[in-house]
């Protein structure tokens, strides 16, 4: 659960340094409201570097081999590559998908619609179809708003697709690193909302 993730992170020796644990907004924010911050001195640390260390790949969409492994230097580029790309899709693996529990995500543009889609694996169990469609009827906006949610019962996990054009806060001009953080944002608040009265 995201509390006992946020609380070990928060007391995890190996995430203290000089200036305190560090954090982004979204943590930050959880941690207050459930007061799990204790007397660990937190630091707050702008969004744009949350994907510093990730780990990125471009790929082809027709055979999924990769074209490129990307430094975090390719997610100052604009979200438009991939308009200009349509036969690629980014991958893109980070340790804080930990808290929202997704491995990875995958951002191509949709060959029909135009849009943005992501594609992931979020790890909830069957049980909760109903919190995580309510939460995705609510919070994409839009009348072509739409989305596919799936549950594989060989990995146990759900697969999910919408686009990125139907999240609150999305614009033609995002970067890259922008638009994962703004669906690392949309999933975090999910995940708050299927573990809410549990």
């Amino acid at each position: 659960m995201l509390k006992e993730k946020i609380i070990n992170y928060i007391s995890g020796k190996e995430n203290q340094t000089k200036e305190g644990v560090v954090l982004f907004r979204e943590e930050i924010e959880f941690a207050e409201q459930n007061q799990l911050s204790n007397e660990s001195h937190i630091v707050e640390k702008d969004a744009s570097i949350r994907f510093a260390d990730a780990y990125i790949e471009r790929c082809d969409k027709e055979t999924e081999n990769m074209l490129k492994n990307e430094t975090s230097a390719f997610l100052s580029e604009p979200l438009q590559y991939l308009m200009k790309h349509k036969n690629e899709f980014i991958y893109l693996e980070s340790k804080w998908f930990d808290f929202v529990n997704v491995d990875a995500i995958s951002l191509e543009v949709d060959d029909v619609f135009g849009t943005y889609d992501v594609m992931l694996g979020l790890k909830f169990q069957k049980k909760f179809h109903e919190k995580i469609k309510e939460y995705l009827n609510a919070n994409l906006h839009g009348e072509e708003a739409k989305f596919d949610l799936m549950f594989s019962n060989e990995d146990g996990l759900w697969n999910v697709n919408f686009a990125l054009n139907y999240i609150e806060g999305y614009q033609d001009d995002l970067t890259m690193g922008e638009a994962f953080q703004l669906i690392y944002h949309f999933l975090f608040k999910l995940v708050e909302a299927i573990e809410k009265n549990q």
